[in-house]
């Protein structure tokens, strides 16, 4: 293909053949792995929010995402009902295809097969894509359609098919039916072509008409969102306030996103993929993905976001570092970093790590090490240790008495099981779980799973514990071990002002 002229600079040469045999073998090694451990524990306390909302709260909005998640969610549990397993085959596909499509970005940087091997192997190991890719949450569909807008706009770049530009604003507007954070990558985007080129881009109608896919397709969630006082904006806030006081602050943001990115192999990708993307000749048409990922880091940093947010730059910065490495033989002193051995190491860490691959005795039962299995591990023995506290109740005062979980986790898993064991729907006073309906004015009693006496004795005259979650063969202290079940009785207040008194964001 001929180099095209744009900007003063030349458009990138037509790239060398697609390394088909090992990414795609690289990519169903991953589907594998992360089909063959799903089934291992049960759902996650996200997924069983996805699925309780789904099933029981259908809408077009929630308090802390939009619709997408609760209705994959419920799909697949229409599909394969109550299987795990079937409800992160979709998680799997899309890392596998995270996975092709980062060599694809680096053949598009110029990458020849050794750069599409690497950058996709760096990309099937990182343990931060390697766990996301194991649930289907937020944080797995939004960064896959980050690889996606990046791979379009790079490939636009070389090719110039305005139609690449069209598709990238409907893999936007999809990603804003996940989660809203693709507005920053995109506004990096724009910062960097900005600053460097090309902003031929600008004058491409099929930009705007694919920037104004974003908008119509996100009307039903902003008119829920009208409706319900813009709750959304308060989740910021709180995602700030949860990283200062359990994530280690902002100062920890940024190594976190480099470690897990993967240790030794990933971690130094990253940082020598942004310096290549801002210095090296070879792709200063693609310079501007270096500045976007510098402005995406800055806005996660001050705006105190997870760490994990940033995960989905780590298949443009593989790419650029692999192109580099194999245009130019690396220095002596980490010449050993993009090398089989460093990777075969850090596959093995990284699986260790992020997946549930290890026996249950073996974990430590801590969230922060464990955060995996810790959160979902006991979610039916909960339910069902509420559904014998509520069976025990006298027959003449279940219709007045409800059941409400302290943590939409909780309240989540009542939904999820509790309602065949015989219980009636959930309420739950936190963050989504609140908007979703307060409990009757004629309850007189609540069933309260989680919590303590102190916590829910605010509310109410008498609270008496009548059950404890017990998991017998779990060692490790998982997040469902020692759970009490309280029998709270007389509120303090009318149920209006009660459950608005109870919210927790």
């Amino acid at each position: 293909m001929t180099a095209v002229a744009v900007d003063g600079r030349r458009s990138p040469a037509a790239p060398g053949p697609f390394a088909r045999l090992p990414v795609f073998a690289i990519a169903g090694a991953t589907a594998a792995v992360l089909l063959a451990v799903s089934g291992r524990f049960g759902y996650f306390g996200d997924e069983l929010y996805f699925l309780a909302s789904g099933r029981y709260h259908p809408a077009w909005g929630y308090a802390d995402n939009p619709w997408l998640l609760p209705m994959l969610a419920r799909f697949f549990d229409l599909v394969t009902p109550g299987s795990v397993i079937g409800l992160r085959v979709l998680p799997a596909l899309l890392t596998a295809l995270g996975v092709v499509l980062t060599a694809l970005i680096a053949r598009e940087f110029g990458g020849g097969r050794r750069a599409q091997t690497v950058s996709a192997a760096a990309f099937a190991i990182s343990p931060q894509l390697l766990g996301t890719g194991h649930l289907l949450m937020t944080c797995t569909v939004d960064p896959f359609c980050w690889v996606l807008v990046s791979w379009l706009v790079a490939r636009w770049v070389r090719v110039r098919d305005d139609w690449l530009l069209l598709y990238a604003g409907i893999a936007t507007a999809v990603a804003m039916q996940a989660k809203f954070l693709i507005i920053v990558f995109w506004a990096g985007l724009v910062l960097g072509l900005l600053l460097s080129g090309p902003r031929e881009i600008f004058r491409r109608p099929l930009l705007w008409v694919g920037a104004a896919i974003t908008p119509l397709l996100s009307v039903p969630t902003v008119l829920w969102q009208a409706d319900h006082g813009w709750v959304y904006r308060s989740m910021p806030g709180v995602i700030a306030g949860q990283v200062e006081q359990a994530w280690g602050g902002r100062s920890a943001i940024v190594p976190m996103a480099v470690l897990t990115a993967g240790l030794f192999v990933g971690a130094f990708l990253v940082f020598h993929g942004c310096y290549c993307l801002l210095r090296a000749p070879e792709l200063r048409s693609f310079r501007f993905f270096g500045w976007a990922s510098i402005v995406v880091t800055i806005a996660i940093v001050v705006s105190a976001g997870r760490y994990y947010y940033l995960s989905g730059l780590y298949a443009v910065l593989f790419a650029a570092s692999a192109t580099r490495i194999e245009i130019r033989m690396p220095a002596r002193w980490w010449r050993w970093v993009p090398t089989w051995p460093a990777f075969a190491v850090s596959a093995l860490l990284g699986l260790y790590i992020a997946l549930p691959v290890r026996p249950l005795g073996a974990f430590t039962g801590s969230a922060l090490v464990d955060f995996l299995p810790v959160s979902s591990i006991g979610w039916p023995q909960l339910a069902a240790t509420a559904a014998d506290a509520y069976d025990q109740l006298p027959p003449g005062t279940r219709a007045h008495t409800v059941v409400m979980g302290d943590t939409y986790w909780q309240a989540s898993a009542l939904d999820v099981y509790g309602r065949a064991d015989g219980i009636p729907r959930a309420y739950g006073p936190e963050r989504g779980y609140w908007y979703m309906g307060r409990p009757p004015a004629t309850t007189r009693q609540v069933l309260y799973v989680g919590g303590t006496s102190h916590t829910v004795g605010a509310y109410f005259d008498s609270v008496r514990q009548v059950g404890t979650v017990h998991l017998p063969h779990v060692d490790a202290e998982a997040a469902n071990q020692g759970v009490p079940i309280w029998l709270c009785t007389g509120p303090r207040d009318a149920w209006p002002r009660l459950w608005a008194r109870m919210y927790q964001p």
